[in-house]
């Protein structure tokens, strides 16, 4: 038998080609490897997480509770300097200075565990990255952290300080003699420390959230009067006594990172590009 020809599809003229542009990253490719992870998968992997968790933080109170002495006087020790006439804290219950140690312990503790925290966070979120979105694992635990451990330091020398200061100015006069309670004085230290620590995740969550195309600087900036008001709810609620100076103190680095953070969007906002 002759053999049939085959008929050949001509070149398309240049006039003709398809202009298409492609508006898909080549890198936005999910890993194929393993799947989707099913509902009992997830809760799986959120149990060992939490595991994780609770593991890096108590080799982190094993370190703190060993430098228990030096950390306990690094926190009271300015606190007792700033009363006045050389004043003294009070306990009024047998077990709380026993205690007040152990809760020292526990924050040192998860200080020091932040940014294996950080790191189990970001194992629990990755699954469901892209693959190029997977390297920014070191950055995002260092910066993280970074930010974690800034924020504790502003909590410590600034925001706790000024707080503390108003308090003890506002009750020495000839009325009342302020003798507080150490236990009070720590619970609004830890408060204020941990709370500006979280606080101070705002630019590191807006890159992640930049980086996956999720918010841009426009969309912040467009709603910064909303920004606004969650700022000034957010500072009366983390503020530990409801006063207006903690209110500002803590509402005031969150107006700063949140304007920070429009640069951060804008730097690394994801930006598609278009192939003709």
């Amino acid at each position: 038998m002759a053999p049939v020809p085959t008929l050949e599809r001509p070149p398309r003229p240049p006039d003709e080609l398809d202009h298409t542009i492609h508006l898909t990253d080549p890198d936005d490719e999910l890993e194929l490897g393993g799947g989707r992870m099913t509902f009992l998968e997830h809760l799986d992997e959120l149990r060992k997480r939490l595991i994780g968790m609770v593991g890096g933080i108590l080799v982190g109170c094993i370190v703190s509770f060993s430098l228990l002495p030096r950390i306990f006087r690094f926190i009271m020790v300015p606190l007792q300097q700033m009363l006045p006439d050389g004043g003294k804290m009070i306990t009024t219950a047998g077990p709380e200075y026993f205690m007040l140690h152990i809760k020292v312990g526990l924050l040192g503790g998860l200080v020091v565990a932040a940014p294996w925290v950080l790191f189990q966070i970001w194992l629990f979120v990755a699954p469901g990255l892209y693959s190029h979105e997977k390297r920014f694992t070191i950055p995002f635990v260092a910066g993280a952290s970074v930010f974690f451990f800034g924020g504790a330091a502003f909590a410590h020398y600034v925001a706790f300080p000024v707080i503390w200061r108003f308090f003890i100015d506002f009750s020495s006069d000839e009325f009342v003699v302020f003798m507080p309670r150490i236990g009070d004085v720590l619970s609004l230290y830890m408060k204020i420390v941990l709370g500006l620590g979280i606080v101070f995740q705002m630019p590191v969550l807006v890159l992640a959230l930049a980086r996956m195309g999720l918010v841009t600087a426009g969309f912040l900036f467009r709603n910064f009067k909303y920004a606004l008001l969650i700022i000034a709810i957010l500072g009366a609620v983390l503020s530990p006594g409801g006063d207006i100076v903690g209110q500002l103190v803590m509402g005031g680095p969150m107006l700063v990172l949140y304007v920070f953070s429009i640069g951060v969007a804008w730097v690394f906002q994801k930006r598609r590009k278009a192939e003709i």
